[in-house]
């Protein structure tokens, strides 16, 4: 066991405890996102140079699914700062100490290019609204993805296509719009966000796809976007983990009018082993093509367009793998589980969430489909 891993398990307690006030008001409490950050789950893909812990890919994954078993929506946060500590690998050296300097600094984003920012006298001045701002009321630090131009002109990159940015802003420049209103990941308060023609520093915009990072090191060559599904699979793998610890407890408990309980049924044992068959395995592809890629990683600085593909399927295979099993689970479980408070109910609604995001949604099969079949790929693989 990783320190990171017995850290995330030592905050078991606390994340339980505030799994009321998560459903209630709809996001992480500060109170235990403060936990998070004194224990550098938020830093984990941060440089060393930047106080982050530069943690391996298998070693975030192995993170994420220890706080998963905990509560999904609590993992799911500390998995989109986390991965949004990354980019100060990419930023100037003065910006990311800026930004990321403090030890207890939390900062989110979201990537998709939803605002504009335009560059006037070295200056950036940028405005949008973007939704699924993950964990954004509890950050220092807020980023958000803008189509780029200068003095009205939109600016290309190299290849021609429009240039993008994330741009970094501070909270309190950020207007929260309160639209979070779902049935799963109630507690990671991924509603709206809004930037109004604020003013930003040149420096704190940055660019995973048409730039290389700053800082060398194995983990900011291997993608950012393989990076960003795999926290997802991880926190659906450690969901997926829990339920079915919670359908044996429930399986155990639960006595059938014939007296004997749900655990002793020929079906149970069927579905049951089943379910752990398919998780097992569905892990082991996912650990091995994330192993994989980090081999080419740290031997190559480069991961092959495959290598990215096959990774990126193990992530949406993991993703839609859980959420299936959990789906079989709550169903053989019986009416006790279509209650708000039971946690298969729970473990469900999460999971099935979990399928929406793009980065393991089912267009991910085509997009890694062309290129195992020796298509071409793109930016976001």
């Amino acid at each position: 066991m990783t320190i990171w891993v017995e850290r995330a398990r030592d905050l078991r307690g606390d994340i339980v405890g505030a799994q009321a006030a998560m459903d209630q008001d709809r996001r992480m409490p500060d109170a235990l996102a403060a936990r998070f950050a004194e224990a550098g789950l938020f830093k984990l893909c941060a440089p060393k140079d930047f106080g982050g812990a530069e943690i391996s890919p298998a070693g975030l994954a192995e993170t994420l699914e220890a706080l998963a078993e905990s509560d999904a929506s609590a993992a799911w946060v500390a998995m989109i700062g986390a991965t949004t500590s990354s980019l100060a690998a990419y930023l100037d050296a003065d910006a990311a100490g800026e930004i990321f300097g403090d030890p207890k600094t939390i900062a989110t984003g979201v990537y998709a290019p939803m605002g504009k920012a335009n560059i006037e006298d070295g200056v950036i001045h940028a405005s949008g609204r973007w939704k699924w701002n993950s964990g954004g009321q509890n950050s220092h630090w807020i980023a958000g993805g803008c189509m780029l131009s200068e003095n009205g002109a939109p600016k290309k990159t190299r290849s021609g296509a429009p240039m993008a940015r994330m741009i970094f802003a501070p909270r309190d420049k950020i207007r929260f719009i309160d639209t979070w209103h779902t049935g799963g990941l109630r507690g990671t308060g991924s509603g709206d966000m809004a930037m109004e023609d604020i003013a930003i520093p040149l420096a704190h915009g940055v660019s995973i796809v048409d730039t290389r990072a700053r800082v060398s090191g194995a983990l900011y060559a291997f993608p950012a976007f393989g990076l960003l599904a795999l926290g997802i699979a991880s926190v659906a793998s450690g969901n997926a983990k829990a339920a079915l610890v919670d359908f044996d407890a429930a399986a155990h408990g639960k006595k059938m009018p014939n007296g004997r309980t749900l655990a002793e049924r020929g079906t149970t044992h069927a579905l049951f082993a089943q379910a752990h068959a398919e998780y097992a395995a569905a892990r082991a592809f996912l650990f091995s093509e994330v192993d994989a890629a980090w081999g080419e990683a740290q031997r190559d600085a480069a991961i092959s367009l495959a290598q990215r593909a096959r990774l990126r399927l193990a992530c949406t295979h993991m993703t839609r793998t859980a959420a299936e099993i959990v789906r079989r689970l709550q169903d053989h479980a019986g009416g006790a589980s279509v209650f708000l408070d039971d946690p298969l109910q729970r473990r469900l609604r999460d999971a099935q969430t979990m399928t929406a995001h793009i980065m393991t949604a089912p267009g991910t099969y085509e997009l890694t489909g062309r290129v195992l079949m020796g298509g071409e790929g793109i930016a976001e693989l």
